[in-house]
């Protein structure tokens, strides 16, 4: 029976989600992963995590892959380097970059073995460019963070799709589906009860992967739509 399972913001912690996928999830073909965006920045391994999701896309898996605030943080900063390339004499400061660095944004550069953005393949921002906004299934609604409600469109609103943590949601506005995304860590046991509780209208995903150490944090998870089966795999990328 074909398995769907969807995995939250993954952060560079390469050796983590190769643990999750392969020991815990294993999927077979005909199995569908969900990816729910922010695959950069935190951890040490950005490059490697792009390059293992691009290689189940190709071993005959379906792979859906959202985008997340920090691949549009990724993107805005190698934009913006671009546009300066073609200012004569002298380059004008990369604000989008320097708030990206903040971010995470120094960690990823370092996994490319560089700090220059104009020095990151092409095939890389391309496959960051045509990640999906949503991906709706027969009962669910997956969005790296959330949607607006407030507008009668909710999908209109791709800034709230990357970038929303408060929102009151109207299921009416998503065909009666549960809403399921990441952005904001939350501990491992509410995220059982929302789970475990058919009546909650979301299930927010995102345990932290990066935050090990933190009680209740620090682990990449992964969720089985059909049977609501929680994998739980703990950071071993930043022991």
């Amino acid at each position: 029976m074909q398995k769907k399972w969807v995995i939250p913001d993954i952060h560079g912690c390469l050796r983590s989600l190769k643990a999750l996928v392969e020991d815990l999830v294993v999927p077979v073909a005909g199995d569908q992963i969900f990816f729910l965006g922010d695959y950069v920045d935190r951890g040490p391994d950005s490059k490697g995590v792009i390059d293992y999701v691009m290689e189940l896309q190709h071993n005959g898996l379906e792979v859906k892959t959202l985008k997340g605030n920090h691949e549009d943080f990724f993107l805005k900063a190698w934009d913006e380097d671009r546009r300066s390339e073609k200012v004569l004499f002298f380059k004008k400061p990369n604000r989008s970059k320097a708030q990206w660095l903040i971010h995470g944004g120094k960690e990823t550069l370092e996994s490319f073995g560089t700090s220059d953005l104009s020095a990151i393949p092409l095939h890389y921002m391309e496959w960051m460019r045509q990640l999906e906004m949503f991906i709706e299934t027969d009962n669910f609604l997956l969005v790296h963070a959330g949607l607006n409600f407030e507008i009668e469109d909710p999908f209109a609103d791709s800034f709230a799709m990357l970038w929303a943590k408060d929102y009151k949601i109207n299921p009416s506005k998503i065909g009666n589906r549960r809403l399921i995304h990441g952005h904001v860590p939350v501990s491992l046991d509410f995220i059982d009860i929302t789970i475990n509780n058919p009546s909650n209208p979301y299930i927010d995903l995102d345990n932290g992967c990066y935050m090990a150490g933190r009680p209740g944090y620090g682990n990449l998870l992964a969720l089985e739509l059909g049977s609501m089966t929680l994998k739980v795999q703990p950071n071993i990328d930043m022991d």
